[in-house]
């Protein structure tokens, strides 16, 4: 039981989740770069080294595919995102609900270590029977 309660406080500290967020939102990232890289740059590129007609007909021709391409890896990498995002506020509230039932993260008042002089008003000791600045005994 002891290896499955260290791999859960390892698998979910907040260090080892942004970890693995910037890995997914990262690689999903790479997706939208090489789109914009193959469909949009490349065929520029190809564009402006080729100067003859043919090149501007097949580069016009493949250009609202390359623009759909390009649109298809940007629509993936925002659905990773918003799945990661509502994985993560899942975990964020279970999390949450699991202190606030096991009573983590409340934290109970110190004791007090003062009292207020009843007649003079004074701050003393709690533990004192005497008041240090009017004299008075204290209870």
């Amino acid at each position: 039981m002891g290896l499955i309660k260290e791999f859960k406080d390892f698998a979910f500290k907040g260090n080892v989740l942004d970890m693995a967020v910037g890995v997914i939102i990262g690689g999903a990232f790479t997706a939208v770069v090489s789109g914009v890289v193959e469909n949009i740059l490349n065929p520029i590129v190809t564009l402006v080294m080729d100067h003859s007609e043919d090149g501007l007909a097949a580069w016009e021709k493949a250009l609202p595919g390359n623009v759909s391409a390009l649109a298809s890896s940007i629509i993936s990498f925002l659905i990773t995102a918003l799945v990661l995002f509502l994985i993560l506020k899942g975990i964020n509230t279970a999390s949450a609900k699991a202190a606030e039932l096991s009573g983590r993260g409340k934290e109970e008042a110190p004791a007090p270590t003062t009292k207020v002089c009843p007649y003079c008003k004074s701050e003393i000791p709690i533990d004192a029977v005497k008041c240090a600045h009017c004299t008075s005994d204290v209870e």
